[in-house]
């Protein structure tokens, strides 16, 4: 199993974030510990001995220690606050840029996957997010349902997609690499099954993945993937797909232009291999308990024909 983890920041939002929590666990830690050893030393120091008939003298005030305990706690927020604005500076965008500049990446939520553009150069993907190391990108969050939570521990901060009410965020990477996500709001019955890939490159890299997405695949004409393109029409995948160079243009479920170069199905349900690809085709709700696609009722030789179809899909 892949794991991912808020002490491992791989961007300079995640630093940002995992400093602070860092700041407030050690003010914690130290307030804890001065209270164990108080304690400790107070039960110890003044405790009932043997031959005592008395009750302990009663302290009822001293403005000196009132005075300390309150200006300590009064420093030791400001900071907290200090440090938690100069941190929140670091990881959100300003007004005035999400005003002047064009969003890199659109990110939009679904039941349950994540729908992706790239408004600059047209790229509309799915569910992997592929992004140029070293470049801070401005993303806009949308949602067209339900809330939902996009966090990528390592490189971005958790924020909510709220429908109606764009959001705002950096998203970067220190170094190349797969960094893994999820939506972290509970979002319907698939909900753990919303995962996300954020992918970094080196600029060069990114440029020809960005190229390559613009590509449009021919349809094939002959042969099994000739057959599978037949049946992605026949079969009614069309009403909720769109690939490019086809009639197939909703936008119900993910964008299947180059399914084939994704890593993963599912939104990260089943890494993308033919043999899961023809098993998420013959039963979806099988991997992935309340996801909207229908069993289609396909035979053996129709899903082999479609995944060849999906196949060349590069």
């Amino acid at each position: 199993m892949e794991l991912t983890s808020v002490f491992n920041p791989s961007s300079p939002q995640a630093w940002a974030i995992a400093n602070l929590g860092i700041f407030m666990i050690i003010i914690a830690g130290t307030i804890l510990a001065i209270i164990i050893v108080l304690v400790t030393f107070i039960s110890y120091r003044f405790r009932r001995k043997p031959g005592d008939d008395e009750e302990p003298r009663q302290v009822y005030g001293n403005e000196k220690l009132e005075i300390v305990w309150t200006i300590i706690p009064f420093l030791i927020v400001a900071a907290l606050f200090i440090f938690s604005v100069i941190t929140m500076v670091k990881v959100n965008p300003s007004s005035a840029i999400i005003e002047d500049q064009k969003p890199d990446l659109v990110i939009i939520g679904h039941q349950w996957w994540w729908e992706l553009h790239y408004p600059k150069s047209g790229v509309v993907s799915a569910n992997e997010i592929h992004i140029p190391v070293g470049k801070k990108m401005l993303v806009r969050l949308e949602s067209i349902d339900v809330i939902h939570d996009f966090w990528v521990p390592e490189v971005a901060r958790k924020i909510d997609l709220v429908p109606g009410h764009p959001n705002y965020m950096w998203l970067e990477a220190d170094e190349p690499g797969i960094y893994l996500g999820q939506c972290s709001e509970f979002c319907g019955i698939a909900h753990a099954h919303m995962r996300l890939r954020v992918i970094a490159h080196h600029q060069e890299e990114f440029d020809v993945w960005e190229k390559g997405q613009l590509y449009v695949p021919p349809t094939p004409r002959s042969g099994e993937a000739g057959k599978g393109s037949k049946l992605f029409k026949e079969k009614a995948c069309m009403n909720c797909h769109s690939i490019a160079g086809t009639d197939a243009v909703a936008t119900v479920g993910p964008n299947l232009t180059h399914l084939a170069t994704r890593t993963t199905i599912g939104a990260g349900t089943l890494l993308n291999t033919p043999i899961n690809l023809a098993k998420w085709l013959k039963n979806p709700k099988g991997f992935k308990p309340g996801a909207l696609m229908p069993n289609m009722k396909l035979s053996d030789d129709e899903v082999n024909a479609i995944v060849a179809y999906l196949e060349a899909l590069k």
